[in-house]
């Protein structure tokens, strides 16, 4: 596996694609995927039923990266929110993160409890609070390899320029990357990389129906980002699905009309591993060995 921190390159944007759990990390590593984002919000959209609003702890988080770590080789960015509390809970946060596979961690200067970058009624730390939440952060990592990433939700609380002072000591603090929350347009997300790209990797966030407009991958590196991240659309896909699976199952009675959008039984073990897996677990079947 290439670390993710060999991998970055502000010239060869990576692009990861937002996961909450195994079954889809291992479909975005077939599909031929990178890295992946491990999404907070995901997590609270699909094990909790509920919104990204602070309500996913940090040990349901580190339990579902182990579990993607067990079935991928991939690079994974793992949405730490806020560190879960102050400075001694973010190295807490980061020891279970990187014991877990994460190969970044992201945490951000929203406080307790936090929410969705694209919600409206953000509050934030004041700036020293999240400078000793890095540091914290960075003394606390074992290898080097652990890339942290510092996220700001400044624009919508404090401003834009604010939002790039915050950026620029976060920088000066060591992080590794900076991730500006909800610009709101194309001239925004251009100034971003502008002043930062050459200094240090810079990430953008695109949600489908959010504060910032959706640009490509390759657009994006076009303005200087390093790494872009699609981290909730996979759970809009779903739920989309499952409205229709739901809907044809209670008129029809049968799944019939959905089989063309669906995977027979057959389908799924293929995709699954499921004779390999098999095969393996005969080599120390008891008839084995006499």
């Amino acid at each position: 596996m290439t670390s993710l921190r060999e991998r970055l390159s502000p010239t060869n944007v990576l692009l990861a694609p937002g996961v909450y759990d195994a079954l889809g990390a291992l479909m975005a590593e077939r599909a031929g995927f990178e890295a992946i984002y491990l999404s907070g919000a995901g997590i609270a959209y699909t094990r909790l039923g509920r919104p990204d609003i602070g309500l996913v702890d940090m040990s349901e988080v580190a339990a579902t990266c182990a579990r993607i770590r067990e079935r991928v080789d991939l690079p994974i960015i793992a949405d730490a929110d806020t560190g879960y509390g102050n400075a001694l809970n973010v190295q807490r946060t980061v020891f279970n993160f990187e014991r877990a596979g994460a190969s970044a961690i992201q945490l951000e200067d929203q406080t307790l409890p936090k929410r969705c970058g694209h919600l409206q009624g953000k509050l934030l730390v004041p700036t020293n609070e999240m400078i000793g939440k890095i540091k914290a952060a960075l003394d606390a990592r074992s290898s080097d390899n652990l890339v942290v990433i510092a996220r700001t939700d400044a624009i919508a609380v404090e401003g834009f320029d604010a939002a790039l002072d915050r950026a620029e000591r976060y920088a000066e603090t060591g992080a590794d990357m900076l991730f500006v929350e909800a610009p709101r347009t194309v001239e925004q997300l251009e100034a971003i990389a502008n002043r930062f790209n050459n200094r240090i990797h810079v990430m953008a966030n695109m949600v489908e129906g959010g504060k910032t407009p959706v640009l490509s991958a390759t657009e994006l590196e076009q303005l200087g980002f390093s790494f872009v991240i699609f981290p909730s659309g996979l759970p809009r896909a779903v739920v989309k699905l499952m409205e229709n699976y739901f809907a044809t199952l209670r008129a029809d009675g049968t799944t019939s009309g959905m089989c063309n959008d669906m995977l027979d039984f057959q389908g799924l073990q293929k995709r699954l591993g499921t004779d390999e897996m098999l095969a393996a677990g005969a080599r120390y079947d008891a008839a084995s060995f006499k």
